[in-house]
């Protein structure tokens, strides 16, 4: 089976694991500052600071922004249920607006409908590794003074405007396995505001201002030190993963080009396809779910993300009535196939060919 993710670990990762444990400091230290560090040097903002994972990121990127209770933060109801809960998490209200049909991000255009007075911050998602237009979302969060925090979980790398993905305002990051690059669990936030930074660095350690010294409400939402080891690695190796990730996608957009009912992303420098995600409209000779099974069966793991949008989801019931059309549409026809680095060009000649026998 072409499996649909799979990290790439070497020898460099497992060398700095061996260090970690031979010297027996397990837990968050001199190893999560080095990667904070070097994760903040890769984006060119003043602070990093890492998590557990790319939830609790988000989390206290939130929360260190005071977000709460009566408060409202703009976000798309298209991505992983994780970007409204821990708006929820809070206190606070996810408010959602659609997305563009070719990017599958937030759509700016709806933005400054869905502003009220309670409305105190925007999290787009940079979603698939698709950076969303900042640009645009800057402009209107300036005009009606609002708090940004992306949420780049799936964004390592990725440009808008030739600016990182991670560097618009407070920013979350995921190190999860199927990432770009991983810690095995972890996250990152990015910010340039030391008031921010601080207080994130408070709350993933129980609130201390000193060794057992606590002055607010926190959680143990720190990294360890294996973590950090292994995304100290990884990051080093990011670059090289993301030529191979674009050179992969280019190789099935040509594969696959020209099948009716079947749309591929558009080229784009600045996409990291953290997912090559394919659309399968109703013209084509099959459903987007009996491709995926027929793909299954010939040794091709396919994925969808995501298949029910948060406000179809049972825990937004209150929410269920909303309608989203883009949204909704897209999530009965996306599909993604193996873009890693792990995918080797037998598997992507085996992969087009596939989709194609499959489809005409």
């Amino acid at each position: 089976m072409i499996p649909i993710a799979k990290p790439l670990l070497g020898s460099e990762e497992r060398e700095a694991i061996i260090e970690v444990l031979n010297s027996g400091m397990l837990a968050q230290g001199k190893v999560v500052e080095e990667f904070e560090n070097s994760f903040a040097a890769f984006l060119g903002v003043k602070h990093a600071i890492a998590t557990s994972n790319g939830t609790t990121a988000l989390h206290s990127a939130l929360l260190a922004h005071n977000i709460g209770p009566g408060d409202e933060v703009i976000t798309t109801p298209f991505t992983f249920i994780a970007t409204a809960n821990m708006i929820r998490a809070c206190g606070a209200e996810p408010v959602f607006v659609d997305i563009e049909e070719e990017t599958f991000n937030m759509n700016p255009e709806l933005l400054e409908a869905a502003i009220t007075e309670k409305t105190k911050a925007i999290m787009p998602v940079h979603l698939y590794g698709k950076c969303a237009n900042m640009t645009k979302i800057q402009e209107i969060a300036d005009k009606h003074n609002l708090i940004i925090i992306e949420d780049a979980c799936q964004a390592h790398g990725s440009l808008h405007n030739e600016k990182k993905a991670g560097t618009f305002g407070t920013a979350t990051f995921s190190f999860y396995p199927t990432k770009n690059m991983t810690t095995g669990e972890g996250g990152m936030i990015t910010t340039n505001d030391d008031q921010v930074a601080d207080k994130c660095r408070k709350l993933i350690a129980h609130h201390a201002y000193k060794q057992y010294h606590h002055n607010d409400l926190g959680f143990n939402f720190r990294m360890t030190n294996i973590a950090a080891a292994i995304g100290k690695e990884q990051l080093k190796k990011l670059g090289k993963f993301t030529e191979k990730r674009k050179l992969n996608a280019a190789i099935l957009n040509a594969g696959l080009s020209n099948i009716r009912g079947l749309i591929t992303p558009k080229s784009d420098p600045e996409h990291v396809y953290h997912q090559y995600t394919l659309r399968l409209t109703p013209e084509a000779k099959l459903s987007r779910n009996t491709l995926q099974l027929a793909l299954k069966d010939e040794g091709i793991s396919a994925g969808i993300y995501y298949p029910v949008p948060i406000h179809k989801q049972e825990a937004y019931k209150e929410q269920n009535h909303l309608s989203f059309p883009i949204s909704e549409k897209l999530a009965q026809e996306v599909l993604s196939l193996p873009v890693h680095p792990n995918v080797s060009e037998d598997d992507l000649r085996h992969i087009t060919k596939t989709v194609r026998g499959l489809l005409e």
